[in-house]
C-alpha cells in the first residue's frame, strides 16, 4: 500500500507525501500552474499565509469527502488530501481574486521601479504585470513612513514593504539574536528597530535576499547598476564561518564584482544562507573560485544579453567561401 496521496491541480495529477501543501505539490509539477508566493519561504519555518497571492480553489476536498471547500484557500497553508482536486489558473474566480490581492498590495506601494535596485528581479513587478490594473482606483494619499537607518550594509525602504514577515523569520531562525520586527498595528505596522543601526549580525545580509520587493536592499550595490546589465556567475570560497558554505552568485559588470548574493533556486528561494563577510567584503575575483555562469530563466529580463558559456559563440558564423569571394571582389575594385 502506497503512503503517497494523489492530488490533481489544473487537471494534472501528482503523488505527494502526506502533509504536503498544495503549493509544494504544484511546485513538484512545475510550470505556470505553480501559484505565486510573496510570503511563503520553504527554508523558513512558520512562513506563509500572509500575502494571500497563492490562493486557489479546492473543487473537490478528497475521495472520502468530495465536497468543495466553500472559500478560496491559501495554497501555502492548506495540506493536500487523497483525491483532492484544485484549480489555479483554470479558475476565473481565482484569477479575479488574485488580481484583487495584487491591487491591495499595490495600494500603498510607491512607483519606484525606475530607481529601485530590486527592479528586474522583483516578485511584485511580476505579479503587477500579470494581474495588475493599468490604473489604480485608489484616490487617497499613499501611506508613507519616515526613513530610518538600520545599519551600514542594509537599506530599509518601509514605503515598499508588503509585510511578508520573511526578514523577521530569517533573523529569528538563522541569527543569534533578532533585533528588528513588526512595530505598531494595522495600517501603521512597519519593519523597524527600537535602536537605529542595530542590525549587524554575521548573517543579517540574508534579509536582503529573502525580501520579495525592494524594501531591503544592499547599500554597497545601491544605484550602481541595473541587474539586467550585469552577468551573474556561480562561485565559491572556503569561508571561515562555520555556518557559511561560501557558495554564492557574483554579479559582474565587466571585470568588477558589483554585488554578491546567495544562490537561488527556480522559485527564487535561497539555497544556502551566506555570511556577511562573503556578501559585503569579498568583491574581488581573486577571492573566489569561479564555477560557471548562473542559469537564468528565459522569462527573466536578466536573461537579456546573458550567455551560459564564458566564451559565447560568434553571432555571425565564419563562411570561408564568402570571405574568399569578398576578397576577390575587393581586389577588382582596388586602385593602383
Amino acid at each position: 500500500m502506497s503512503d503517497l496521496v494523489k492530488v490533481t491541480i489544473d487537471g494534472i495529477t501528482v503523488e505527494v507525501a502526506p502533509g504536503t501543501t498544495i503549493l509544494n505539490a504544484a511546485r513538484q509539477i512545475g510550470g505556470d500552474i505553480v501559484p505565486p508566493a510573496m510570503c511563503y519561504y520553504s527554508k523558513l519555518e512558520g512562513s506563509g499565509g500572509k500575502c494571500r497571492t497563492c490562493i486557489v480553489k479546492v473543487s473537490k476536498g478528497s475521495e472520502k469527502d468530495p465536497r468543495p471547500m466553500p472559500k478560496l484557500v491559501a495554497s501555502c497553508r492548506t495540506t493536500v488530501m487523497d483525491g483532492m482536486e484544485v484549480q489555479n489558473i483554470t479558475s476565473p474566480e481565482v484569477l479575479e481574486a488574485r488580481s484583487g490581492v495584487v491591487e491591495i498590495l499595490l495600494i500603498n506601494h510607491p512607483l519606484d521601479c525606475p530607481v529601485c535596485d530590486q527592479a528586474g528581479e522583483c516578485d511584485l513587478q511580476n505579479l503587477g504585470y500579470e494581474h495588475g490594473l493599468q490604473k489604480t482606483r485608489y484616490e487617497f494619499e499613499r501611506r508613507t513612513f519616515d526613513r530610518i537607518d538600520i545599519g551600514d550594509k542594509i537599506q530599509l525602504h518601509m514605503n515598499r514593504c508588503i509585510l511578508c514577515y520573511r526578514c523577521v523569520f530569517t533573523a529569528d531562525q538563522i541569527t543569534n539574536k533578532r533585533v528588528h520586527g513588526i512595530l505598531n498595528r494595522g495600517d501603521h505596522s512597519e519593519i523597524s528597530t527600537y535602536i537605529q543601526t542595530a542590525v549587524d549580525n554575521d548573517f543579517s545580509g540574508n534579509v536582503i535576499d529573502v525580501c520579495p520587493v525592494g524594501a531591503l536592499t544592499d547599500k554597497t550595490f545601491r544605484f550602481k547598476n541595473r541587474v539586467w546589465f550585469t552577468k551573474p556567475v556561480d562561485a565559491h570560497r572556503n569561508c571561515d564561518h562555520e555556518k557559511c558554505n561560501g557558495k554564492v552568485t557574483l554579479w559582474y559588470k565587466g571585470e568588477d564584482v558589483l554585488r554578491v548574493t546567495a544562490r537561488k533556486d527556480q522559485f527564487g528561494e535561497v539555497e544556502e544562507f551566506i555570511c556577511n563577510t562573503c556578501r559585503f567584503e569579498k568583491k574581488n575575483t581573486a577571492d573566489w573560485v569561479i564555477e560557471h555562469p548562473t542559469h537564468i530563466s528565459d522569462t527573466s529580463v536578466i536573461a537579456s544579453n546573458h550567455y551560459e558559456t564564458f566564451k559565447p559563440l560568434p553571432v555571425i558564423k565564419e563562411n570561408l567561401a564568402l570571405q574568399k569571394a569578398n576578397q576577390i571582389e575587393l581586389e577588382k575594385t582596388a586602385k593602383f
